[in-house]
């Protein structure tokens, strides 16, 4: 029997700083939902416009994006879930056991700004769908001109907050129910704008033939000239922004801390619904739903906000839209920034961390040039963790099988490990360098700089003690695993029993919620194939506006009142 004094220790260490116990893990559709919310997000609307501005082609789009988040799936699956399941832990936790811990704050502290303004960034964006109902002017500059757009913000950050701070439960099931009707609703819009196109390239509703379909694409929105009036970026740079846009999840290994809760390792392949289904068909509905307000409004695309995008392609629904995926990646990039902050501040809980980051992001989304600068700060952000990751994956994946020790610099009680700083510090340089050389697409940089820190670590960590054991250290290592599996087995004898729910009556609000997004997505299948001219058209739009919002809130009501008689099938084990 284990000592109840040691158990009382553990007790006492933030749940985030110990492994996640086999009972809180999830199933994969856990991960479907949450990728597919967190991915599909206000954030679509400003690329679909920013692929037109770098002058792709359509077919550059189609493929490009295709096999580009196709790379961002295996790299998920093939780097960040066998590290994330193997460990359980996430990578601010595991950092602190192979690189000490001033590097593991330095590192952290970098994330918490990172994903802090990631997260205003989309609250930012939430915020102009409700400016645009209330007819506020756009804000333009770097800082607020207006009273009722801060309050705006305010009171969507807060929103965001709240989710986030109860932790990944609570973000998963606000993305489980939002994820199918953000993805009825991109793919609406695009059905609903589509014949708007059409109508200004050839003069009809609806294309005759795939040919025609990429005709009008290449005329009206991906015309393969950039914003210079140049000719714009190719097949490979497509394929680069799609595997790049998330390097600093998969390759920088950061969401570790949401695939940690994976009962499996092939769970990573649930990235494909953010992916797939998000990146791939949100973008490319994206830039149809824009090419088509454009026209509507008679500007460039990339004069447009989300909000107005999202109002003349959904009606008011698109409000809703813009607010819930701008929710959806706030909330899980702010529980990201959350678990960073607590690994500064351990002795702290993740809720206080993020209720502390939350007012921060909630001050910097007041500040549009956030919204504004988010590509670039996602582009360099990638870059800045790369380095990271590929320390990580050396010392979990390469040491035990060339011979070397895991944690050598913790067996050795290093308040910091040298190889691992001056190789991010070195990976660093060498990725910068070759941007600023302009050796290579800035989108491929993460591959080279990733490789090149796991060789300099590598030999950096052979030659400060990698290659020695520690049996000792060692073995006190397993023993302290062993003592947290037996603490978790107690933990888990003490929780409530779940049982799923069957009844009638949840079964039958679920159908209604699912019914509401099947006659949305017939709406706007009527707009597309049912409109024999213009004035058909318009008029088949406003009836989809009209029904669609309708849907829109019977879905919500349903599906939350769903999932909340489902979380009270509970019963304690006596």
């Amino acid at each position: 029997m284990k000592n109840p004094q040691t158990f009382a220790q553990l007790a006492e260490t933030q749940a985030e700083q110990l492994p996640i116990p086999r009972y809180q893990l999830h199933g994969w559709t856990h991960f479907a939902g949450l990728y597919a919310a967190e991915h599909v997000a206000a954030t679509e609307f400003v690329i679909g416009a920013t692929f037109v501005a770098l002058g792709a082609t359509t077919m550059d789009i189609i493929v490009g994006l295709l096999i580009g988040n196709i790379l961002a799936v295996l790299s998920w699956t093939l780097i960040t879930a066998p590290i994330a399941v193997d460990t359980r832990l996430s990578l601010y936790t595991y950092l602190k056991k192979i690189a000490g811990n001033q590097m593991s704050k330095l590192y952290d502290w970098a994330n918490v700004v990172i994903f802090t303004v990631i997260s205003a960034a989309m609250v930012t964006v939430s915020a102009t769908a409700v400016r645009f109902a209330f007819d506020i002017p756009a804000q333009l500059d770097w800082y607020p001109t207006n009273l009722w757009f801060v309050l705006i913000v305010i009171l969507v950050g807060l929103f965001a907050v709240f989710v986030a701070i109860y932790g990944f439960d609570a973000v998963s099931e606000f993305s489980g129910i939002c994820a199918p009707w953000l993805f009825v609703m991109f793919t609406s819009g695009a059905m609903v704008l589509l014949p708007e196109l059409t109508l200004s390239v050839v003069g009809k509703t609806l294309p005759g033939s795939w040919g025609e379909l990429i005709d009008i694409g290449n005329q009206s929105i991906y015309t393969g000239i950039n914003s210079n009036g140049e000719p714009g970026i190719g097949l490979a740079e497509v394929i680069g922004f799609g595997w790049a846009a998330n390097t600093i999840t998969h390759f920088g290994l950061i969401d570790m801390a949401l695939l940690r809760f994976a009962k499996k390792k092939s769970y990573g392949l649930a990235t494909s619904t953010g992916m797939l289904f998000g990146h791939y068909i949100a973008w490319i509905a994206a830039g149809i739903m824009g090419a088509g307000a454009a026209v509507i409004l008679g500007q460039s695309i990339v004069e447009l906000d989300p909000g107005d995008v999202a109002y003349y392609a959904l009606g008011w629904s698109g409000f809703v839209i813009v607010i819930v995926a701008g929710w959806t990646t706030a909330i899980t990039n702010l529980y990201r920034a959350g678990l960073a902050a607590q690994g500064v501040f351990s002795n702290y809980s993740r809720r206080n961390t993020t209720l502390a980051v939350g007012v921060a992001m909630v001050i910097i989304a007041c500040f549009p040039f956030v919204f504004s600068q988010i590509l670039p700060l996602l582009t360099y952000a990638g870059l800045l963790v790369v380095p990271v990751g590929a320390i990580v994956f050396a010392e979990h994946q390469i040491f035990p099988r060339i011979g070397y020790t895991r944690y050598w610099a913790k067996f050795q009680d290093y308040a910091h490990s040298l190889p691992a700083v001056a190789s991010w510090g070195l990976g660093l340089a060498f990725g910068f360098g070759l941007n600023f050389l302009n050796v290579m697409s800035f989108y491929y940089l993460f591959i080279p700089t990733w490789f090149f820190t796991i060789i300099v670590y590598t030999l950096l960590a052979g030659r400060y003690g990698a290659k020695e054991t520690y049996p000792e250290a060692a073995a006190r290592e397993e023993q302290y695993d062993e003592l947290v599996d037996a603490y978790h087995l107690q933990l888990a004898a003490e929780e409530p029993v779940v049982y799923e729910d069957h009844s009638v009556f949840s079964k039958v609000l679920m159908a209604i919620g699912y019914l509401a997004l099947a006659v949305t997505l017939t709406l706007a299948a009527i707009v597309l194939f049912g409109s024999a001219d213009a004035g058909a058209y318009i008029a088949n739009r406003e009836t989809f506006y009209r029904y669609g919002f309708i849907c829109t809130i019977l879905y919500f009501v349903t599906a939350y009142w769903a999932m909340q008689r489902s979380k009270g099938a509970t019963a304690t084990l006596a």
